[in-house]
C-alpha cells in the first residue's frame, strides 16, 4: 500500500512491442499478405517492474542502449501505454528535461525561451518576468533575435539550460544531464544552478551514462537490463554491480 509520501508507484510493469519481421523479400512479403498473415517478434522492452519513489528522492536510471531506460519514462509521462496488468500511478506536476528538447533552430532566442518556457509549464507572464535572467545566466546578450540554427551546439545547450532552470514541477524526469557544456566557468555555474535550482525540494529520476554524475548526486539507483529492474539504497554498491555485470557480459 502507498503512503501519502509517495510520488511514483509503479507495480508488474511491463511493456512489449510487437515488432515486424524485416528482412523479406517482395515475394514473401506478397505471400504473407495474401495468405493475410504479418509475422511478428515481441520485444519485452520493461519486464515486470516494481518501483517506489518517495518524495524529494533523486533516483538514478542506468542501463546499456536499449535496457529499457526510454521506455520507462515515456510511460511515466504518459506517452505510451504499458501492457495490460501494470500498475502506475504519479503525484504531482511531472515534466522531463533533455537537451534542446521543445527548441525550434529556425525561431530567435527570444521565442525559443517563450516556446520552451511554456513547454516547462511556465505562463507567459512569468517567462517575460524571468526572460533578462535568463539570457543572462545563458550569456547569450548579444544574439537574443538572432534564429538557433546560426547557434554554436555549446550556446543552444547554455540557452537550453538556462530556461530548464525554471521548469515548474513536482517531478523531473531528467535524460542525461545538460548542464556540462561550455568553459569550466560555465559547468560550475550551471552545477551550482542545477543543485539550488533543479534538485531543491524536486523529486528526480536521473537517466545518465555517467557514473560519477549517479554516485555524486542519487540517493538510489535502478539497474535495467533487458527491461528487468535492480533496485539499490546505495549509488556505489550499484555502480560496482553495474561495473561487473557489464565485465562480465
Amino acid at each position: 500500500m502507498s503512503s501519502s509520501n509517495t510520488c511514483i508507484e509503479l507495480r508488474n510493469l511491463s511493456k512489449t512491442f510487437h515488432i515486424r519481421n524485416g528482412g523479406l523479400s517482395a515475394t514473401q512479403k506478397i505471400f504473407n499478405l495474401l495468405r493475410l498473415k504479418s509475422k511478428t517478434k515481441e520485444v519485452h522492452a520493461i519486464n515486470s517492474v516494481n518501483l517506489k519513489v518517495e518524495k524529494g528522492e533523486f533516483w538514478g536510471i542506468i542501463g546499456k542502449n536499449g535496457s529499457g531506460k526510454s521506455t520507462l519514462l515515456k510511460i511515466l509521462l504518459g506517452a505510451i501505454e504499458p501492457d495490460e496488468g501494470s500498475y502506475v500511478k504519479t503525484d504531482g506536476k511531472m515534466i522531463r528535461l533533455a537537451l534542446g528538447m521543445g527548441f525550434d533552430p529556425h525561431l530567435t532566442a527570444r521565442d525559443n525561451i517563450y516556446l520552451n518556457g511554456t513547454i516547462l509549464g511556465l505562463d507567459f507572464r512569468t517567462i517575460g518576468l524571468k526572460f533578462d535572467e535568463i539570457i543572462d545566466f545563458a550569456e547569450v546578450h548579444d544574439f537574443v533575435d538572432t534564429p538557433l540554427k546560426f547557434y554554436s551546439s555549446g550556446m543552444r545547450s547554455k540557452l537550453s539550460f538556462a530556461v530548464a532552470m525554471h521548469a515548474e514541477a513536482e517531478i523531473i524526469l531528467i535524460d542525461e544531464f545538460f548542464g556540462d557544456v561550455g568553459d569550466e566557468a560555465f559547468k560550475a555555474k550551471s552545477q551550482k544552478a542545477f543543485e539550488n535550482n533543479i534538485m531543491k525540494g524536486k523529486t528526480i529520476l536521473h537517466v545518465s551514462h555517467s557514473l560519477e554524475l549517479i554516485q555524486s548526486h542519487c540517493d538510489k539507483v535502478m539497474i535495467l537490463d533487458k527491461g528487468k529492474a535492480e533496485i539499490f539504497d546505495d549509488p556505489k554498491t550499484a555502480i560496482q554491480y553495474y561495473k561487473n555485470s557489464s565485465t562480465q557480459s
